[in-house]
């Protein structure tokens, strides 16, 4: 049995790729649905259906536990996944999401008073973030920007052109000086460095965070780590392989990828 990790794109490679640094002993199956990339603007319920097609996607090609590396499924999707699908379809199967790792992260790191929560839209319009991080923190302040412009431009190789519209996306934290801040995409961990050296203060990068969590977590279960294989097997399958998938991919998971087209259900 394998570790799967989804995303709606590519950006979850960056996730994906770490934890499989962490964690090499494994096999491991990447889904990214780049036909229907982004997720962020989308509607709950279409959310949760493209989400449930991936599980099924995964869950029949074995894996045992799969990693949400979609923030977006992650705030949208994933408490109905884990409560009606897992139940009714693999009630012997384990999902994890982004949201809840990353919020305590954020703790980890510092005690900050004020946190800047930079996501897609529906994962801001979701209030997961606030939510997970008042949990923690009752009084904290959370100041939370959609930035619906940059996934688009990381899929599409437009970097070059990233650094004034993240600065503008960024500008009202940095007047409300926040003393953190979360990367709620996995997109966003290409440009962490970005956001490093526009705020100054702390950044939560989802890449330098889940691969420890899952690790914890497998400790926690190991009813769950004794049935994984451990072949060293990766496998990265994606719904559309466009023209830059290929250097997208690279510059994700930081080596070459071979990426092979799948059709979900």
């Amino acid at each position: 049995m394998k570790i799967g990790v989804f995303d709606s794109g590519l950006g979850g490679l960056a996730i994906a790729q770490s934890i499989i640094r962490r964690l090499p002993q494994f096999d491991y199956l990447y889904l990214g649905d780049t036909k229907r990339v982004p997720y962020g603007g989308r509607s709950q319920e279409t959310i949760h259906e493209f989400t449930s097609q991936a599980l099924s996607y995964l869950f029949e090609h074995q894996c045992q536990l799969v990693i949400l590396a979609c923030n977006t499924a992650s705030a949208e999707a994933l408490r109905k996944s884990q409560q009606e699908y897992l139940p009714k379809h693999y009630p012997d199967r384990r999902v994890l999401g982004m949201i809840i790792p990353s919020a305590e992260a954020v703790f980890e790191v510092s005690q900050p008073n004020s946190v800047g929560v930079l996501a897609t839209s529906s994962t801001v319009e979701s209030g997961a973030y606030k939510r997970e991080l008042c949990r923690v923190q009752e009084d904290i302040a959370v100041i939370q920007i959609a930035a619906p412009l940059l996934v688009p431009l990381i899929e599409n190789r437009g970097q070059k052109y990233i650094l004034p519209i993240l600065e503008d996306y960024l500008q009202p934290l940095k007047e409300a000086g926040v003393e953190s801040v979360v990367l709620g995409c996995t997109h966003y961990c290409l440009i962490k460095d970005k956001v490093r050296q526009v705020m100054g203060c702390p950044v939560i990068s989802q890449d330098e965070v889940i691969p420890e969590k899952v690790a914890n977590y497998l400790t926690r279960h190991p009813e769950i780590e004794s049935k994984l294989s451990q072949s060293r097997r990766r496998e990265f399958h994606v719904t559309d392989i466009t023209p830059g998938c290929s250097d997208l991919a690279w510059a994700l998971g930081r080596e070459e990828i071979q990426l092979e087209k799948v059709v979900l259900k």
